[in-house]
């Protein structure tokens, strides 16, 4: 049982946990919980950190307990699992996972492509939330800039509950140059922008369809919105103004998925 904080192994997980460019270095991410664990793809799983608390309760859940004993784990104290996680209420099991790896022209070879494309989204818990609804909408990618929020960050992958392992994503240098290739294949692509004049749900959505999404303070940029074949606009009543970027991204691939699904 590792009972030091010393230990080199929970020293090189306590850095991944709070340097992304350590974890981006090592090609990996972490993943905290029982779900989590759970739901990682087996080949993709490296290592296993679990407290005898964690491991006892592991028993009764069969497929972890199976990754588990085809992997191996490394038991952990309770107080240096503590100092390695990145949760309060830690629940004491832990998987360091290999990134999955997707390309851009993956991404816009599927049929139909739902697509999510975000401009500098700063807040992990906004992209977690988006990267999870888009799954339950059918989304079949996510691509984003550069300066958009760590996906691998803890906080996102707490959010995505599991998503992270199933919608493809990507980041890309140039978003605007993504954007152009998107509507060289025949991908329509829609700014949620303020200027928009007709509302999202009159749009068609059962083709290629993307959905720019900027960041939440300054909104989506001038250059990128000027891209967009049309801009569309969320209904508002009161004082509001805008939305959250997570939620205008969940009604508008929502209404993407209720029109798909109408068609069928």
């Amino acid at each position: 049982m590792i009972t030091s904080y010393s230990n080199p192994k929970a020293k090189q997980v306590a850095l991944w946990q709070a340097n992304a460019r350590e974890r981006r270095s090592a090609g990996i991410f972490l993943a905290e919980g029982f779900k989590m664990c759970e739901e990682a793809p087996r080949e993709s799983v490296r290592e296993i950190y679990v407290t005898p608390q964690a491991l006892e309760k592991s028993r009764e859940q069969p497929r972890i307990s199976a990754k588990m004993e085809r992997i191996g784990y490394e038991t952990v104290s309770e107080e240096v699992f503590r100092k390695i996680s990145d949760t309060q209420t830690p629940q004491g099991i832990l998987c360091v996972v290999e990134r999955p790896r997707h390309t851009l022209e993956q991404l816009l070879s599927v049929p139909d492509p739902l697509l999510v494309a975000l401009e500098d989204l700063q807040d992990p818990g906004n992209l977690g939330t988006i990267v999870r609804t888009g799954e339950g909408a059918g989304v079949t990618g996510i691509v984003m800039s550069q300066g958009t929020v760590d996906i691998y960050n803890p906080k996102t992958i707490r959010a995505t509950m599991g998503s992270i392992y199933r919608v493809p994503f990507v980041y890309t240098e140039d978003l605007g140059r993504a954007v152009g290739q998107m509507r060289e294949r025949g991908i329509r692509v829609y700014a949620a922008h303020l200027a928009g004049e007709r509302y999202y749900d009159s749009f068609d959505f059962k083709t290629g369809t993307a959905f720019l999404i900027g960041n939440e303070a300054r909104g989506l940029g001038g250059e990128l919105s000027r891209q967009a074949d049309d801009l569309l606009k969320i209904p508002m009543e009161g004082q509001v103004e805008s939305l959250n970027a997570a939620v205008s991204a969940a009604l508008l691939v929502y209404e993407a998925h209720r029109q798909r699904m109408k068609s069928r």
